[in-house]
């Protein structure tokens, strides 16, 4: 008898197949796969799928999906032919801009390991003849990705779970999911009741009614996206037969949102050009027997929405002229507020999984995380951009959702900036200086909704008071987008005077009760038993080790702690973590509160005089915080800085807000203070080495290799991911994240860029910056160990090199003079 548990997938598609095959590989083999439609051929998005398989983009995470799914589709073989065709990929340019995003592209299948160059027109017509080099720039050719034949992949997973014990089941429909004392119990059907001890929704567009069962809000929305068959084709004809399909690389005209694969002798053309057109399932039609050319997925065809790309195609392939389009379809496809898939636990109904909103590309490597997440309790592929606990509550509304996976789906090829803002909507969260900030010039940049102040255009008038030796030089195009030159006014006044910079977007949760201290210092790194009125910069890690979060940890009171997170997965990780017993209460008091960080050496000589409470440094310590007033005003003053100056980050009730921000501000104007934004305080933060975390470490890397071994207390006791720290010799590790100066002085990158190593590509950049208070351009990278303080390496950025240094960190103010005084 198996004593492994009771696994339902619900949906029969390309995902729930790989999750089978990939539980079942782990010897999980109680596993049942159930769907509403009949078997192999279900009706879902993976029937219709045109299966382009392209592995290179700005997600480490997404691309390692798709790499995988390179490989383990091309290890099947089924018998009936191939499940993936390694045909390649072109992508070209019609615009100088398309171009440089290609070398862009080119320089990130660098650093995620994906092979690919950048190529000339006439290269790029050698290797798909239809295209006419005359009306192209280049392209960038990746000759590993490929097709995949999705159903036939279904077939062939479907076969090996099967051989393994895993049962799959077609025409079966979920009524419900019954449950007992918070955790799942089995799938009630219309066949009955399946008993399960997890139940995994991998329904694709059909995902939140499945989330609506167990009240849990999975923010996906169904778009329909046009595919069209030409005839058959003079230039096709003899290339290829029923078994081949294709032999010319799958093709990419982004510029026009355009994509082409060979079928036969017929060219397929698929489109994101036309309207968003969101689907309301209730409206899809209930087909018992879904076909090639009839399933719920499949809409007709809408000519008139096609016309404009049919026109892009003719010129870029003028072959096609004479051509007609034969048949068409309006497929239907998962799209959310950022793009990315949906992967995750009921946060209240424990055994209840999603993966949702994942496509072919990415399906064998979403299934395996989702299989090491319930067999391994982690996955070693990092998942924070695909945790659909990742959004805040506003992110996950109808209204939300709808506009943003609308926008996504219009901007699904256009030319990203890695700083680019949704354009809309905006002003759903700000913080209560928005109205000073927005007369200020404030021009913001926008995370999780909330309205975030890059910098301020009335301190615009300061640039030509700047010293010399604070002035920018002139940035390239690219990295000219979303930055101003008034950064280097923020950061010089800053580093000079004083600056008042917006704090609130920051999560800030609060951990009270009698078990409050025990339950923090499990989930911890750092020694949190500490005096009231302590500040703990502290990690939170998963079993493997891998760095989870990194936290600022304030003790309030005895029982009271202010905890300074990274976003909604920090609140959703605690929460479920709370102790039965109630001993600890939970709390996101983000929204009720907010907070100005008041930094700079005048800091001091601003907020001292508004305050009867001794700010001195006897008075109040570094990473120590107290209650006090300002002006009468209740605030918490905490003594920390990210900027590596001299101030407090000032916490209030939202009530208070705008008049703290009017006194602190008019009182600063004698000190010479600033409001300043996100672009100075990154470059500040970088300066003095300060981590963020998501860019700069994740659960892939240690505490260690972060150079983050500070923030552990082995001798403290248990805690979680301690038993793996132990077997890690912090001086043996392979990889560091290290500080770059970049050599010229000038070549500003921003991130993701490969970085060589005695000419080999060695590791990439997280985050960098202009350095203002050094005047140089600076960077974080992952590299070999070996490249020590004083290697020499060089930085891939767009088609050129740029030269850069290890240097050792922090590259200002090492001894912390400035912060302690």
């Amino acid at each position: 008898m198996s004593t492994t548990p009771r696994v339902v997938i619900v949906g029969a598609g390309i995902v729930g197949a790989n999750l089978a095959d990939e539980l079942t590989s782990r010897g999980w083999t109680q596993v049942t796969v159930l769907d509403q439609g009949p078997l192999p051929l279900t009706g879902g998005s993976t029937s219709h799928a045109p299966g382009l398989v392209y592995q290179t983009g700005a997600s480490k995470t997404m691309t390692e999906f798709a790499t995988y799914t390179v490989e383990k589709f091309s290890s099947l073989h089924p018998g009936e032919g191939w499940c993936f065709n390694q045909v390649g990929g072109l992508e070209v340019a019609t615009t100088p801009e398309r171009l440089a995003d290609l070398h862009r592209k080119q320089g990130l299948a660098t650093s995620w390991g994906v092979p690919g160059e950048v190529i000339s027109p006439e290269e790029c017509a050698k290797l798909h003849p239809l295209l006419e080099p005359d009306r192209i720039l280049g392209g960038f050719h990746t000759p590993t990705d490929g097709l995949a034949k999705a159903p036939r992949a279904v077939l062939a997973l479907a076969r090996r779970a099967e051989g393994r014990g895993a049962r799959f089941r077609g025409q079966v429909r979920v009524l419900g999911i019954t449950q007992r004392g918070g955790r799942v119990t089995g799938v009630e059907t219309d066949h009955g009741e399946v008993p399960a001890d997890i139940v995994v929704s991998c329904a694709g567009f059909w995902g939140p009614q499945l989330g609506e069962m167990v009240g849990m809000t999975v923010p996906l929305l169904p778009m329909a996206h046009q595919y069209a068959k030409t005839d058959p084709l003079p230039e096709l004809a003899g290339r290829n037969d029923e078994h081949t399909e294709a032999k010319l690389p799958i093709l990419r005209h982004q510029d026009r949102d355009l994509y082409y694969r060979e079928h036969v002798d017929r060219l397929g053309i698929g489109t994101y050009a036309h309207r968003p057109m969101p689907v309301r399932l209730s409206d899809l039609p209930a087909l018992d027997e879904p076909s090639e050319s009839a399933m719920p997925s499949m809409l007709p065809f809408t000519d008139e929405d096609f016309a404009p790309s049919w026109e892009h195609t003719t010129r870029l392939m003028p072959a096609l002229e004479s051509a007609t389009v034969e048949t068409g379809f309006n497929g239907i496809m998962s799209f959310t507020p950022d793009g990315g898939p949906l992967i995750g636990e009921s946060p209240d109904l424990a055994g209840f999984w999603i993966a949702e909103a994942v496509w072919v590309t990415h399906s064998a490597g979403v299934a395996r995380s989702v299989a090491q997440l319930l067999v391994d309790g982690r996955s070693e592929i990092e998942l924070h951009g695909c945790d659909v606990h990742r959004f805040d509550e506003i992110e996950t509304t109808p209204e939300y959702v709808e506009e943003t996976a609308a926008r996504n789906f219009v901007e699904v090829y256009d030319v990203k900036h890695p700083l680019q803002p949704k354009f809309s909507p905006r002003d759903l969260r700000v913080s209560p200086f928005h109205a000073r900030q927005k007369e200020l010039g404030a021009v913001f940049l926008e995370a999780h909704a909330w309205e975030r102040p890059h910098w301020y255009e009335a301190n615009a008038p300061l640039v030509k008071d700047l010293p010399m030796e604070w002035q920018p030089p002139a940035r390239d195009a690219w990295a000219a987008m979303y930055h101003s030159p008034i950064a280097a006014v923020e950061a010089w006044k800053t580093r000079t005077d004083v600056a008042m910079f917006d704090m609130t977007s920051l999560k800030r949760l609060e951990v009270s009760g009698p078990g409050a201290l025990p339950f923090l210092d499990r989930l911890t790194t750092n020694k949190l038993d500490k005096s009231v009125g302590s500040v703990t910069y502290t990690l939170m890690l998963d079993e493997a080790g891998g760095v989870r979060s990194d936290l600022t940890v304030a003790r309030m009171e005895e029982q009271l702690f202010q905890v300074g997170a990274n976003g909604n997965l920090d609140f959703d990780r605690m929460r479920r973590e709370l102790p039965e017993d109630g001993s600890v209460q939970l709390r996101d008091i983000t929204g009720g509160t907010c907070c100005i960080g008041v930094w700079g050496p005048r800091a001091r000589d601003l907020v001292q005089p508004l305050s009867r409470d001794d700010l001195s440094h006897e008075g109040l310590k570094f990473f120590r915080c107290k209650q006090i007033r300002i002006a009468g005003i209740p605030v918490t003053a905490m003594r920390v800085s990210y900027v590596g100056e001299l101030g407090w980050e000032l916490y209030t009730s939202a009530q208070y807000g705008q008049r703290l921000w009017d006194v602190l501000y008019a009182a600063g104007r004698e000190h010479g203070v600033v409001a300043a934004g996100r672009a100075a305080f990154n470059s500040l933060r970088l300066e003095k080495g300060y981590r963020a975390w998501g860019a700069d470490m994740t659960t892939e890397h240690n505490p260690f290799e972060a150079g983050l071994g500070f923030a552990v207390r082995m001798q403290k006791g248990d805690f979680v991911g301690r038993a793996a720290l132990e077997a890690i010799n912090p001086e043996s590790v392979t990889r560091k994240l290290r500080c770059l100066t970049v050599d010229d002085g000038r070549s500003v990158v921003l991130g993701s860029e490969p970085v060589f190593v005695n000419g080999v590509p060695s590791g990439y950049v997280t985050s960098a910056a202009f350095s203002h208070t050094l005047g140089i351009p600076i960077a974080y990278a992952w590299l070999p160990a070996e490249a020590v303080e004083g290697t020499q390496v060089r930085i891939q950025y767009f088609d050129r090199m740029v030269a850069a240094t290890v240097a050792a960190e922090p590259l200002v103010d090492p001894d912390m003079h400035r912060i302690r005084r």
